[in-house]
């Protein structure tokens, strides 16, 4: 495949006053993830074309590429001031306003776009996506309909991460994920085949004989943009202390955020063989950094969510891949073989919908940091909290909350007497329109109390105020689960039909608290309503959950180490894996 990027280059080194070509130069730069080099074109297509929107569009992406926010938003509102019925423009102001803080006006540029061209179901779904972040539930069934309808009849490639939040089978799902991935692939230029797993690698042949060493540990290298203080990094941490002590594996981490100080970070770094800084690089740097390391298990940590690099892996740097834990779908890919799930969360038959080969570890797939220690909460009063009554709580994001969600959890509220639901404060006016929602639902609006956006350890003590979790779907808690878990808060969930609606239940499940897991709305309704008036009954549930964490084989990492590195013997050719 030639690289139009190298084709560009020739014809402006031949005509360099052609400000077009330094467009479409920007655009290719930045689908190859330089940034740098995207930037620096669209300076020259400025300087040739001052004012010209769709380089200041180019420019504005690249300042968001590299972080600089701001800069990002003035850019692309000069864009958009100037080209003012350019769909395209309008999605990425909304993209970085968001980013800013802005949410009220994403909102409001996304519903530009989705006016100027209302039957683009990629515009629709970045609207829908961003309405449900904010709660606005204005259109919502329409525009899920357009885009559900899109990805059945193969006509759009939206963002898989954000259909997971729509009512649809895991056959669409998988059919989502394809659409995406034959996009990416269309542009993807593979490296070279790699050396098969377990086979020697040309820096470690004996130099002088015809024969190989040994085969040493499993190079196996981890990809994320969560290495630090973030979600996958407090999942991951406990985990990679343990691997540690296993010599069959040589750990590498492949860091796409720059070192964020944290705590988290510096644990990341001792617990591993190497952590590689590879934020802001160009897709092909990034492959080639995974390549150059040997690695022969690549996990992929982001999957479709935001901040990931699937062009990385369509590359292939890797001779195996493997879809895992911050992205709870298919990654309809073909340069990924294998997902690492356990049976409750992927069922057998749910298999079919993937287009990776499952490995099933023997306990819940998804770790968790072992090591914190929980403090005592500050008063409740300080929290927002009423002195007396029940504390039911959902700290899943606000895009979470839909209306049948948050629908469920009023109907309890209004059969518990003086309790509260407590939430993540959302963006933009989302708590507003919350409240809103509940007083329509005959809920005094006092009654949904919003917890601002803690650091984790203040988030920890604070769960120890909340009597019970209650669950959203068809998206449930993952991490938030297990934080709600350890703190010692039960989680009422029901367990639907794909990955993304299975995680809670998965923990419940290992945690050997099925009686948690409910079929359907009526009982989930009914037994939170049981719970809560009966205050013996839900401080036996929490006493259990306090004994199964301690006693139990969720919250065991060195076991759960022990499963990882034996599943990652068996995809490396090495031994035997988890699957089947």
């Amino acid at each position: 495949m030639n690289d139009p990027r190298s084709e560009l280059r020739r014809a402006l080194q031949r005509n360099p006053d052609d400000g077009y070509a330094w467009i479409l130069l920007a655009e290719h730069e930045l689908d190859a993830g330089d940034a740098r080099a995207g930037e620096a074109a669209a300076r020259r297509a400025l300087a040739l074309h001052p004012g010209h929107p769709e380089a200041l569009a180019r420019l504005g992406r690249a300042q968001w590429m590299q972080g600089l926010r701001q800069e990002a938003v003035s850019s692309l509102r000069a864009a958009a001031a100037n080209a003012p019925h350019h769909p395209g423009i309008a999605v990425w102001l909304g993209h970085a306003l968001e980013d800013v803080g802005e949410a009220e006006a994403a909102a409001e540029a996304y519903a530009h776009a989705h006016a100027l061209l209302p039957h683009e179901p990629q515009i629709a779904a970045y609207l829908l996506a961003w309405r449900r972040k904010l709660c606005d539930w204005r259109d919502l069934d329409a525009l899920s309909r357009q885009v559900r309808d899109a990805v059945a009849a193969g006509t759009a490639a939206v963002e898989p991460f954000a259909f997971l939040s729509e009512d649809a089978t895991a056959a669409e799902q998988l059919r989502c994920a394809r659409l995406r991935a034959a996009q990416v692939a269309r542009t993807a230029v593979p490296l070279p085949p790699p050396n098969p797993p377990g086979a020697p690698r040309v820096e470690d042949r004996v130099a002088g004989t015809d024969h190989p060493p040994r085969p040493g540990p499993v190079r196996v290298g981890f990809l994320s943009n969560g290495f630090g203080a973030h979600p996958t990094g407090l999942l991951t941490v406990a985990l990679f202390e343990h691997l540690r002590a296993h010599a069959s594996l040589e750990v590498h981490l492949f860091a796409l955020n720059r070192d964020d100080g944290s705590p988290i970070r510096r644990r990341l770094q001792a617990a591993v063989h190497a952590l590689h800084d590879v934020s802001q690089r160009p897709h092909a740097q990034v492959a080639g950094a995974i390549r150059r390391a040997g690695i022969e298990v690549l996990f992929d940590l982001r999957g479709w969510g935001g901040g990931g690099v699937p062009e990385v892996l369509a590359m292939r740097p890797a001779p195996v891949q493997v879809n895992w834990l911050a992205y709870p779908g298919t990654s309809g890919a073909p340069w990924m073989d294998y997902v690492l799930a356990d049976r409750f969360v992927l069922p057998a038959a749910m298999a079919a919908h993937f287009s990776e080969q499952v490995v099933w570890l023997p306990r819940c797939f998804q770790p968790s940091d072992t090591t914190r220690a929980i403090a005592a909460p500050p008063p409740r009063a300080a929290c927002g909290l009423p002195e007396r009554g029940v504390v039911f709580c959902c700290f899943n994001n606000s895009y979470k909350l839909n209306p049948r969600s948050v629908g469920r959890a009023l109907a309890v509220l209004r059969e518990v007497p003086g309790s509260v639901l407590w939430l993540l404060s959302g963006p933009g006016r989302a708590d507003e329109r919350l409240r809103a929602a509940a007083q329509a639902q005959g809920v005094a609006p006092e009654r949904l109390v919003f917890m601002r956006k803690q650091p984790h350890p203040e988030y920890l003590a604070r769960l120890q105020h909340a009597d019970l979790f209650l669950d959203t779907e068809p998206y449930n808690a993952h991490t938030t689960a297990s934080d709600a878990l350890w703190a010692g808060c039960p989680v009422l969930t029901r367990p639907g039909n794909t990955f993304a609606a299975r995680v809670a239940g998965s923990l419940n499940h290992h945690l050997g608290m099925d009686a948690m897991n409910v079929a359907d709305d009526r009982e989930f309704v009914a037994l939170a309503i049981r719970l809560a008036r009966d205050p013996s009954r839900l401080a036996a549930l929490r006493a259990e959950l306090a004994e199964r964490r301690r006693d139990g084989g969720l919250f065991d990492m060195a076991g759960f180490a022990a499963d990882f590195a034996a599943a990652v013997s068996g995809v490396a050719g090495r031994g035997p894996s988890g699957s089947g």
